[in-house]
C-alpha cells in the first residue's frame, strides 16, 4: 500500500497536511485520486521554525559575511581569470602550429609550381 504524502505548510503553526490516497476511483483509472486531511499529530518535539536571516545576525556579522561573500567572489573571479588566460594561450599555441603547418604546405606548393611553371616553359621552347 502507499504511504500517505506529508505537505508542510510555512504557516507560523506547528500544522501539517496529510494528502492521504482517495478510496474513490479516479475517472480514468490511471492515476489515484487524493484528499486532504486534518492532521494526525503535531510537528515532533524539537522541530523549531527558522527565523528571517537579517533578524539573527548583528551588523557586525553581515559586515563580516558581505566581505566573506566578496573575498569568495574575487577568488572566483581570480580562478575563471587564470583559467581564461590558460585557454587563451592555448588556443594561440594551436594557431600558431596551425600558421606554421600553412606556411610549410604555401612553401610546398610555391615550389611545385615553380617546378611545373619550368616544365611547361621547356615543353613550349
Amino acid at each position: 500500500m502507499q504511504k500517505p504524502i506529508m505537505a508542510v505548510t510555512g504557516d507560523e503553526t506547528d500544522e501539517e497536511t496529510e494528502l492521504a490516497p482517495s478510496h474513490m476511483a479516479a475517472t480514468t483509472g490511471d492515476m489515484p485520486t487524493y484528499q486532504i486531511r486534518a492532521p494526525t499529530t503535531a510537528l515532533p518535539q524539537g522541530v523549531v521554525m527558522a527565523a528571517s536571516p537579517g533578524s539573527l545576525h548583528s551588523p557586525q556579522q553581515l559586515a563580516e559575511e558581505a566581505t566573506r561573500k566578496r573575498e569568495l567572489r574575487l577568488m572566483k573571479n581570480r580562478e575563471a581569470a587564470r583559467e581564461c588566460r590558460r585557454k587563451k594561450k592555448e588556443y594561440v599555441k594551436c594557431l600558431e602550429n596551425r600558421v606554421a603547418v600553412l606556411e610549410n604546405q604555401n612553401k610546398t606548393l610555391i615550389e611545385e609550381l615553380k617546378a611545373l611553371k619550368d616544365l611547361y616553359c621547356r615543353k613550349a621552347e
